[in-house]
């Protein structure tokens, strides 16, 4: 769970005062605590919370919060070798079945309140709609019938809301609910997709989709990208060499290079796909993370798309909050009960809540509200760090900056040793990710992907760009860092 310093701070104070107090003994109220410590009720709340998680308090609720019992000593360990051999000698399966997860969860990781995040993709809490999602699980709570099974396809309302939200060709028949992008992908790779085949997917590309392909048995296969998206010349030619039967592709704001794929080029994407009968899987996660100096966006590939070629994903999670984990999937003809039947089998479905607390927010006058300020925060935050990175470290931003998304895609001189000046970013206070992890092979070039949607604000972005100059040019700048430095 990621805290906010102050929530943090205020926890140490509690752990430390909890030594005054005898088990079962009642601890100050909650008005105290906001009076003592002169923080908000929110942050007392979340404080108490992370100790009862960690068993040092119980909350009654109307009655209070008490000190529980210590807790029992810890079993010894036991011997848990005997599994390196049991999850390495099983016969005739694909042989990487242990994904490679260090790329999702590097971008998962919180780092410490003292170090500038612009490692995480996920909203800070500030642009998050906080009270909209809140009066949208409390309005869910109250319909009849909330903690009813939904149905398996999800409940009909939010998938008709979905499939106009898409557009085009789709319709409220073809829309699977999922918990989330990450499910969806999953879903839709494991349906479409036999263990031991080649998938085509961007190169670079989202790390979470690699994992995927990689637990699913699956051999990724990288096709260049360029500014204005994937080489089509070079999606036929990998089509032909492998005949592989789907490409995942990002064609809005893409992670990590946040390009949006040209007009000709999606004509030839679909033709491409279409011709060697083989299924686009679009991820459009970032749609709605489009700023407000952006022209219109093009039409979603699924929304012209009359033969079932795409196989569509429209999440809601980036543009409100990580634990709103609802999703759509949306395919036409059989490819549609192959993902139905798909996830049956691995999740019976999205929980009724969480989809009537989705269906409550987007129908509410507060969702396009919510959807314009989001769109003005990120153009701002955008201009900073990009200022920022102008003044300090020249030369690294692409020549076209996006106008949608959370991040910059950072070319690096020739010869850097990315991971070491990752970890220089880190000493130095800033978190940012490296490239290398967006490649299927040996990384082209020197990348840093750099995110400007978690910090705290402007003000902290700019000073995690002078950190990250400090990496690049300071004294501590360590040595094995190869390569030119960047001019300060």
């Amino acid at each position: 769970m990621n805290q906010s310093s102050g929530t943090v701070d205020l926890v140490a104070i509690l752990r430390l005062e909890l030594n005054r107090y005898s088990p079962g003994e009642k601890l100050p109220s909650s008005r105290s605590l906001v009076d003592r410590h002169r923080v908000s009720p929110v942050t007392v709340s979340r404080a108490i919370a992370t100790l009862a998680a960690e068993g040092l308090v119980i909350s009654r609720p109307g009655a209070g919060v008490y000190r529980t019992a210590p807790g029992r000593p810890a079993a010894p360990t036991g011997d848990t070798s005997w599994q390196e051999v049991a999850l390495s000698a099983e016969p005739g399966l694909p042989p990487q079945r242990s994904p490679d997860a260090s790329g999702v969860l590097s971008a998962l990781a919180a780092a410490p309140p003292e170090v500038v995040d612009l490692n995480n993709g996920y909203l800070h809490a500030s642009l998050q709609p906080e009270r909209a999602l809140a009066a949208a699980l409390s309005r869910a709570g109250r319909r009849p019938g909330a903690w009813e099974r939904p149905p398996i396809e999800g409940l009909p309302e939010l998938r008709a809301w979905f499939a106009r939200d898409i557009g085009g060709t789709v319709s409220t028949s073809d829309v699977l609910i999922t918990a989330g992008g990450q499910n969806a992908l999953t879903t839709a790779l494991r349906s479409l997709v036999a263990p031991g085949s080649p998938v085509l997917v961007e190169s670079p590309t989202y790390p979470g989709v690699l994992a995927v392909a990689q637990a699913a048995g699956l051999r990724p296969v990288p096709v260049p990208m360029d500014a204005d998206g994937v080489r089509t010349d070079r999606l036929a030619d990998a089509f032909a060499a492998t005949r592989a039967r789907a490409f995942v592709c990002q064609p809005v704001f893409q992670n990590p290079t946040a390009t949006v794929l040209s007009a000709e080029r999606r004509a030839e994407v679909l033709r491409i796909a279409h011709e060697a009968g083989a299924f686009v899987i679009e991820d459009d996660f970032a749609r709605r993370l489009v700023h407000t100096d952006a022209p219109a966006l093009p039409a979603p590939l699924a929304a012209d798309d009359p033969n079932g070629v795409v196989v569509h994903i429209r999440s809601l999670t980036k543009s409100t909050s990580p634990s709103l984990r609802v999703a759509a999937l949306s395919a036409h003809g059989p490819a549609f009960e192959r993902l139905r039947a798909v996830q049956a089998v691995d999740s019976f479905f999205v929980p009724r809540p969480l989809q009537e607390t989705a269906l409550q927010l987007v129908g509410a006058p507060a969702w396009p509200q919510h959807l314009r300020t989001l769109g003005a925060a990120l153009r701002d935050r955008r201009r900073v760090l990009a200022d920022a990175l102008n003044r300090l470290l020249p030369g690294l931003l692409p020549d076209r900056l996006p106008y949608g998304g959370y991040h910059f895609w950072l070319r690096l001189p020739d010869g850097q040793d990315v991971g070491a000046l990752t970890s220089a970013a880190l000493r130095a206070g800033v978190a940012v990710t490296p490239g290398p992890g967006y490649f299927t092979a040996e990384p082209p070039a020197p990348y840093l992907r750099v995110a400007y949607s978690f910090a705290e604000g402007p003000e902290r972005l700019i000073e995690g760009a002078e950190r990250l100059h400090r990496a690049f040019t300071g004294p501590g700048r360590p040595r094995d860092i190869q390569g030119p430095a960047i001019p300060g």
